[in-house]
């Protein structure tokens, strides 16, 4: 698919979490920067960016925001990714050895798993090393019984923005119609907070019956063999929410395969790929989810933990509807 250029206006806000008190603050106006910021000054500090993978166009912008933190701040970003989304195990033995070699002050982690991490995350704490939790949340439950607490989280609202994109696509049904969800990974919080928020919308129009909810691990591949498998067993199938546009895009190979026009499609995340399927008609809508503001945020985020500021418990980003 051919690349295009979407102009999008995006809102920032931010939720400072107290316990079960939550006030709104805006990310850019939450922690004042009173701190020598100028190029090259910080340069014995060192942040290890730990993302899923490099092959989705959402961790490539991701990493983009952070460098553009690292250059405005001063310091050295170390980037490490695993191979694929799904590669929680490869994750773990990124942060281990960042451990062992004690090359980072601080860890900005994009989890493949919301439970696997913690161990090897609470090991970096214990060693001082600054923990910061963006795109996908550690399990609370799990990380307070492992002692890992107070780790800021930078993301969106997950279930909010999935139920804005199903919503955009169910509220245009008046007639009985089937639909189906294809789900991220299922050991990652984000992916289910994605699949009840698009569940929610689907629920809430009496005419659409949801009829399968499958998994095709965030990967475009599987999208599309996962669709095709889908529409085997349930061919009427005219509504399809996609937890992230890669498997958006594989779904839409399908469609295009057999030719089904009558599919409306919404996806998550805002890639450029995903943008232009909108602009051809395949995609209906798709969620900017700001990843590149997510990376910025968690580099200045770890920079001001290593100064000794106290930072937000939760950093909620606006998901963004993008249609055509």
């Amino acid at each position: 698919m051919r690349k295009s250029v979407a102009i999008a206006l995006l809102t920032l806000l931010a939720q400072f979490c107290i316990g079960l008190a939550c006030a709104p603050v805006r990310a850019d106006d939450s922690i004042p920067l009173a701190l020598d910021t100028a190029a090259g000054t910080n340069a014995d500090i060192k942040i290890a960016l730990v993302m899923k993978t490099l092959t989705n166009p959402f961790f490539v912008a991701m990493e983009k925001g952070a460098r553009r933190a690292a250059q405005e701040l001063g310091v050295t970003l170390i980037v490490k990714t695993a191979a694929r989304e799904t590669s929680a195990t490869q994750q773990i033995s990124i942060v281990d050895k960042l451990i062992r070699d004690g090359e980072a002050q601080a860890i900005i982690i994009a989890p493949a798993d919301s439970v696997g991490l913690i161990p090897s995350l609470k090991k970096a704490r214990d060693k001082g090393i600054f923990v910061i939790n963006i795109d996908n949340q550690l399990d609370a439950a799990f990380s307070a019984k492992a002692g890992l607490t107070d780790v800021p989280f930078i993301s969106i609202d997950n279930h909010k923005s999935a139920y804005l994109s199903a919503a955009f696509i169910s509220q245009q049904v008046k007639a009985p119609a089937e639909a189906a969800i294809l789900e991220g990974i299922r050991e990652a919080k984000n992916a289910n907070e994605r699949k009840d928020g698009a569940t929610q919308a689907f629920a809430e129009n009496a005419q659409i019956k949801l009829v399968a909810a499958e998994t095709a691990h965030w990967q475009i591949d599987e999208g599309r063999d996962v669709t095709k498998q889908i529409f085997d067993q349930h061919p009427k199938v005219s509504l399809l929410f996609c937890a992230n546009d890669m498997m958006a895009l594989g779904a839409i190979e399908y469609l295009q395969e057999t030719n089904r026009h009558d599919v409306k499609v919404a996806a998550f995340d805002g890639i450029d790929d995903a943008r232009a399927a909108i602009k051809d008609g395949w995609l209906a809508v798709t969620i900017d989810q700001q990843p590149e503001q997510q990376g910025y945020l968690g580099l200045q985020y770890a920079f001001r933990a290593i100064k000794g500021e106290k930072l937000p418990a939760v950093t909620l980003l606006d998901g963004v509807l993008v249609t055509k």
